[in-house]
């Protein structure tokens, strides 16, 4: 095992640019970025443009995160910039595009050969193509000036790349065209039919549902018996879109729930949410199933909560013993988190899946002090 991940990571990026595995462009450019993929039997395709995009703090309402992060991992990708000075993954963000200037724009770079087209371990085929054309970037840039931007992706490597730009501008020597104020980032126009967000589920590892549980789940839900089998779950859940409904599967046992229409339930839900967002599936689950109903204390990734993507992932999860109950959600769409984010509120940690994401190491961009953009 690599003793230090960091110095391994630089020595084999240099290692790859020295031996051609990995090519500078000798010239400015921008990208454009396809992913095919098929979802619930249905083919979908979201394109957009990876750039290099400005770094700006939080206060200066250009640039807008959705949920919250945590100092580890920050921690851990701001040891990455120091040590490679390189963006080895690109952010992910969303921008409102209504008369769809930037999407005529993608449609036509992508009629021309593509750079580069590779398959990954989920089938989703990524199609990348170059242009470097001077006045064609400045058309984009054009289009793009006036944009917000609502992070989807990277909030732990947008902060980290904060954190790194402001070390290396202590040193000073820098400008506004050093690389080190900006990173790479995925944009993707609102209005693109394949931009597509998938629930992320939860599951308890110690959670018992008890007759007094379930007593103290009917003062707030309407609950209704259901099949334990991933077609009766993803059924119950898209029937009730919009309705601040969950699934319960604990094994031999699944429940759907829906939020009592009472006076007195949205009384005690208003009084009892964080005030952010509190209308949200997520956030009533964090704040009343799991905080107000089931007392789980403080939750922590895999000590006693785990998230999963698929409802046969969560259930399969608690069928081996991984966990011991699963709370299925559905998903919040695009607009809402871009409209949340705008008005400087953050939902819960792991409420969005923007799918699929970014495969990396097609693109990387050298962010070290000297170089210039």
């Amino acid at each position: 095992m690599e003793q230090n991940k960091y110095e391994a990571a630089r020595q084999r990026v240099d290692q790859w640019l020295k031996d051609g595995v990995l090519a500078r462009d000798a010239e400015p450019a921008v990208f454009v970025s396809r992913q095919e993929f098929v979802l619930y039997g249905k083919r979908c395709v979201r394109t957009g443009f990876t750039v290099a995009m400005r770094l700006y703090d939080y206060a200066e309402n250009v640039v807008f995160p959705h949920e919250g992060t945590y100092g580890a991992p920050k921690a851990d990708r701001l040891n990455m910039l120091r040590a490679v000075q390189k963006d080895l993954e690109s952010l992910m963000v969303i921008y409102s595009d209504p008369e769809k200037k930037t999407v005529v724009f993608i449609d036509e770079v992508a009629q021309s050969k593509p750079l580069i087209q590779v398959t990954d371990e989920l089938q989703v085929k990524h199609t990348v193509w170059r242009f470097s054309d001077p006045e064609k970037i400045s058309q984009l840039q054009t289009l793009l000036r006036s944009k917000t931007v609502v992070i989807t992706d990277g909030h732990h490597r947008y902060e980290s790349a904060l954190a790194y730009r402001n070390e290396i501008r202590g040193k000073g020597g820098w400008t506004a065209d050093s690389a080190f104020n900006f990173h790479m980032c995925y944009m993707v126009p609102i209005q693109e039919e394949g931009l597509t967000v998938l629930p992320t589920h939860r599951l308890l590892k110690e959670c018992t549902l008890t007759t007094q549980t379930m007593r103290d789940f009917e003062k707030f839900f309407n609950i209704s018996d259901i099949p334990p089998k991933v077609e009766a779950l993803e059924s119950f859940l898209s029937s009730h879109v919009n309705e601040h409904a969950f699934c319960i599967y604990a094994g031999a046992k699944a429940y759907g729930l829906t939020l009592k229409h009472d006076k007195s339930v949205y009384d005690f839900v208003a009084a009892h949410v964080s005030k952010e967002t509190k209308v949200f599936d997520v956030v009533i689950l964090r704040d009343i199933v799991f905080k107000q109903i089931l007392k789980t204390g403080a939750l922590n990734l895999d000590e006693n909560i785990l998230y999963a993507r698929w409802t046969k992932e969560a259930v399969d999860k608690v069928n081996v013993g991984e966990a011991s109950i699963a709370f299925l959600v559905n998903p919040i769409s695009a607009q809402t988190v871009a409209e949340i984010a705008q008005q400087h509120e953050l939902l819960p940690e792991k409420s969005t899946d923007f799918y699929p994401k970014m495969v990396s190491g097609l693109l990387m961009m050298d962010i070290s002090a000297t170089e210039k953009l």
